[in-house]
């Protein structure tokens, strides 16, 4: 069994920064894609960036040059660097994994349990 645990969320004002923090443990061979996802009361949930085992990064056009996405693969842990933040960034923000847990398993989503992150303007 896998496990997505977030920290780093809070009260800050806009303009402020903030730095998500979720670190994966349990059952790990390999983790593919890790990411965030963000989810306001009464909206879908949505992309904010995702970060392959590479490198590569994706990020929702609504945080592109504000927002950094990284990872230790060493430690099984992605960051999310939030910069120049708006009100309208207020939501939960969920860390989302692909875990293998075995050289021949299959990839597994895995899911955190939210951090939530409040804009003041």
């Amino acid at each position: 069994q896998v496990q997505l645990v977030e920290s780093g969320g809070g009260l800050v004002q806009a303009g402020g920064s903030l730095r998500l923090s979720c670190a994966a443990s349990g059952s790990i061979f390999m983790i593919n894609d890790m990411g965030w996802y963000r989810q306001a009361p009464g909206k879908q949930r949505e992309l904010v960036a995702v970060c392959t085992s590479g490198g590569s990064t994706v990020y929702a056009d609504s945080v592109k040059g504000r927002f950094t996405i990284s990872r230790d693969n060493a430690k099984n842990t992605v960051y999310l660097q939030m910069n120049s933040l708006k009100p309208e960034d207020t939501s939960d923000y969920y860390c989302n994994a692909f875990v293998k847990s075995s050289r021949w398993g299959r990839d597994r989503e895995v899911w955190g349990q939210g951090t939530r992150v409040t804009v003041s303007s």
